[in-house]
């Protein structure tokens, strides 16, 4: 433990890549108050310990064993308590649950993130108890969007009143403009290609299925569309399947796992978010911070990202020919597709930053734990 009096605990359940990571990793790193230490503590090895590693934030491994097993929990029982714990930061659902029980008997104040309607589940085990639980653990729930804390208003978890609009943000300084061919190169697509790119884990929210079809639809060979993002081998194949059934393989590349998000960004014309359900979206707000004219389908948090024809585009949820109509119509009027990149980028400057996300979290922090700010 360092000389620091309280510790302030980030905790999160994943080990892999993702917008939430991305969201716990900076707040861990970057929001710091005086007086306290931060501590990060993680299920196991992966992306997020390599992340931890690299931004020099100090963390400790402590694998669960389930819901309720009392080692697990004697074991952050005693750490919380060797650590001085003044505050935990919990994201997604297990940590959130694992945290309400235990702030809950060691009187320390919880806050939750939520990133989506994954996190609030109807059909989860125990999920009465669970919600319960919750309830009278979390000192303050903190949604990504008004959408999501609609959500979980309607699911019956928090009232209104109780719960905090807090949208994720990111440092676009580190995002810039400036081309590579390191795509092109290995991917052997032609100088002349326009490269459309999405990110997002392979999964079934993404529904890369329907931007398959709206490529088949598009019937333009000089379209590359390149998707970043870890695979899953079941919807993988079937993806692979769709492609090839549409003849569409030679102009969908799925690179996996890309390791620089602002250098992937900087190599595309354009941007697609074809979700079918996002709490909110870490990629759209990347895609606006690298000056790119961004296409999102309605389907959650980009509603309130985007305005429509103003800061970007937005079409239906699950319906290719629109999707296809809108990236032709943008790519056919560069002019207006610039216009909306620029109108973009500002409005992301404006509200989505990581400083703004950093300032709104470092207010509950000082609440809760009664200092000025």
């Amino acid at each position: 433990m360092t000389d620091k009096k309280h510790t302030i605990i980030h905790a999160i359940d994943t080990t892999g890549p993702g917008g939430a990571e991305t969201v716990f990793l900076d707040i861990a790193q970057q929001l710091q108050l005086e007086n306290y230490d931060n501590l990060a503590i993680i299920k196991g090895p992966g992306w997020v310990e390599a992340q931890l590693k690299q931004r020099s934030i100090r963390y400790h491994i402590l694998k669960p064993y389930g819901f309720f097993a009392i080692p697990y929990y004697w074991q952050l029982y005693k750490l919380l308590k060797r650590e001085n714990a003044a505050l935990v930061h919990a994201h997604l659902l297990g940590s959130t649950l694992t945290y309400s029980i235990l702030c809950l008997f060691m009187r320390i104040p919880l806050i939750a993130t939520l990133h989506g309607r994954v996190d609030i589940n109807p059909n989860e085990r125990f999920v009465a108890i669970k919600q319960k639980i919750m309830r009278m653990g979390v000192s303050q729930l903190i949604a990504v969007s008004r959408d999501l804390a609609q959500y979980i208003q309607a699911r019956g978890l928090f009232s209104a009143n109780a719960i905090a609009v807090i949208y994720n943000g990111v440092e676009q300084q580190r995002y810039h403009t400036k081309m590579t061919g390191r795509l092109r190169s290995e991917l052997n697509i032609p100088a002349d290609a326009i490269l459309i790119g999405s990110l997002g884990n392979i999964r079934p929210a993404k529904n890369y299925q329907a931007l398959i079809d709206a490529v088949a639809e598009l019937k333009n060979p000089k379209l590359h569309f390149v998707i970043a993002g870890h695979q899953k081998k079941d919807l993988m194949e079937q993806l692979n399947e769709q492609m090839h059934r549409l003849g569409v393989t030679a102009q969908m590349h799925f690179i996996g796992f890309y390791d620089n998000t602002p250098e992937f960004l900087a190599q595309m014309d354009l941007f697609v978010l074809s979700s079918s359900s996002e709490g909110f979206s870490i990629a759209t707000i990347e895609a606006m911070a690298s000056h790119l004219p961004v296409i999102a389908t309605r389907c959650g948090g980009p509603e309130e990202i985007l305005t429509h024809n103003s800061t970007g585009y937005l079409v239906p949820v699950n319906s290719p020919v629109e999707l296809a109509a809108a990236i032709k119509y943008l790519l056919s009027n560069p002019g207006e597709a610039a216009r909306l990149a620029r109108a973009g980028y500002e409005h992301m400057c404006n509200t989505f930053s990581l400083s703004v996300m950093l300032s709104a979290y470092k207010k509950h922090y000082s609440k809760l734990l009664g200092i000025s700010t």
